[in-house]
């Protein structure tokens, strides 16, 4: 069996923490591919080292003098190295990373080197080999991932090599310079390397054990989350749920390869299991989470007969697509339609595509509703549950809240419910406590 094993900023901020994975890394020999992120935060107002390279650039760009920022670079690097280090000279890394600032540096070579040195750091402490990303994940001309070439090349460079830590967050462009992917990039290098090599599970250490049920500054000590589907985990993360994004999923479910999010402070919990289906006996939880939140604008409209005009939504619709805004969700009836809309994401367009619908849609009533907080509750088994909405619209009834919007999907592995800004709180307890 192979692990692949990716730990967080969190993780690997400082010397202590990365002895820590270390124990982890050494306590399974199974354990055999290891992801590094760069140094996060170690305290309350901390800085991330990526943060502080970016800053460097920054201070590069605009002929700002950079030497006391990267001297707090450099300090962080010197305490983890002294620390942990046996043969690495970080001084000399160091000062290649500096000469390379003052004669000029591309920002993707510059943002990855957090995630370059302490993988350098973390593989001659356990005395496995490095291998760099940019040797073995690859980008196209287009700057989107080439897939076939990184699962070939990564094959290759790795079948011969037993043990192995990498950077995460960059590999190698079409034209050979670095490329970063996204913030929380060595989350998808994690994942990559899991599915490119077949590992049988993909775990992801950070500094929480797991999911839970629902938002700790809303509910205190909500339950942990043990199993959960890839689906369900899209819906709550679409609601606000602090989860991975869907870049770093993608790779291993279309692999069928199970995440594992577990805690490097706490080791011994089992964190919370990621995969396209729940295990044989963790299924009899009728909800799984519960995730909301605020600012959408709903736009109700009316129109006698709706229901007989063909089209008719599909022209709402072109309205929205001419300013280029995206719908959330929208519920309907036979002779009404409600547009959700993320009210962030309108930037002023609001009238615009009021006037739009109207004009091409004519209907007998537009009505606006601001300051509305969706909430999504989800469970694989709700649709096997029998009185499942009763009891969710019981317990929002006895808590005093007004339901604006009720939707729920074909699949009914969801509920989705709007609700005014200000009930989002009292709306999520009210629901938690009718189920635990």
């Amino acid at each position: 069996m192979l692990k692949v094993a990716k730990f967080g900023g969190t993780s690997t901020s400082s010397g202590e923490q990365l002895r820590k994975a270390a124990e982890i890394i050494r306590s399974d020999k199974e354990r055999r591919y290891i992801v590094v992120s760069a140094p996060g935060k170690r305290h309350e107002g901390d800085n991330k080292v990526t943060d502080l390279l970016y800053l460097c650039h920054a201070h590069l760009t605009y002929s700002v003098p950079f030497d006391q920022v990267f001297k707090m670079i450099e300090d962080r690097f010197r305490s983890i190295a002294a620390e942990l280090s046996k043969n690495v000279d970080i001084d000399l890394y160091l000062s290649g990373i500096k000469s390379k600032l003052n004669k000029g540096i591309s920002l993707d070579y510059l943002a990855s080197r957090g995630e370059y040195l302490n993988a350098i750091i973390l593989a001659d402490y356990l005395d496995y080999e490095f291998v760099d990303a940019k040797d073995i994940i690859f980008f196209k001309m287009d700057g989107s991932l080439d897939y076939e070439k990184t699962k070939r090349i990564m094959n290759e460079r790795l079948k011969d090599i037993p043990y192995a830590v990498i950077p995460g967050f960059y590999g190698t462009s079409a034209l050979g310079d670095i490329k970063t992917f996204s913030r929380g990039g060595s989350d998808i290098t994690g994942s990559l390397v899991a599915s490119c090599m077949d590992s049988s599970i993909y775990e992801n250490w950070t500094d929480v054990s797991g999911f839970l049920m629902a938002d700790p500054r809303i509910i205190k000590n909500p339950k942990k989350i043990r199993h959960i589907t890839y689906r369900e985990l899209r819906e709550l993360a679409y609601m606000g749920a602090s989860v991975l994004h869907d870049e770093a999923i993608y790779p291993v479910r279309s692999a069928n390869i199970p995440i594992n999010i577990r805690n490097t402070n706490y080791p011994d919990d089992p964190g919370t299991i990621i995969a396209n289906e729940r295990e044989k006996g963790n299924d009899n939880l009728t909800i799984t989470g519960i995730a909301g939140r605020k600012d959408f604008t709903i736009v109700a409209l009316q129109k006698f007969y709706m229901n007989s005009e063909v089209g008719y939504v599909r022209r709402i619709l072109s309205a929205l697509e001419m300013y280029d805004v995206t719908f959330e969700n929208i519920p309907s009836g036979i002779d009404t339609v409600s547009i959700v809309l993320d009210s962030q994401k309108l930037d002023g367009k609001l009238e615009k595509v009021l006037s739009e619908i109207e004009r091409t849609c004519s209907p007998d009533s537009i009505n606006v509703y601001r300051n509305i907080a969706m909430i999504a509750v989800v469970g694989q088994n709700m649709a096997f549950t029998i009185g499942v909405s009763g009891r969710v619209f019981g317990a929002l009834g006895r808590a005093g809240v007004n339901i604006r919007v009720i939707d729920q999907g074909s699949s009914e592995i969801n509920i989705i419910i709007g609700v005014s800004d200000t009930d989002l709180e009292k709306a999520i307890e009210a629901i938690y406590y009718e189920f635990n």
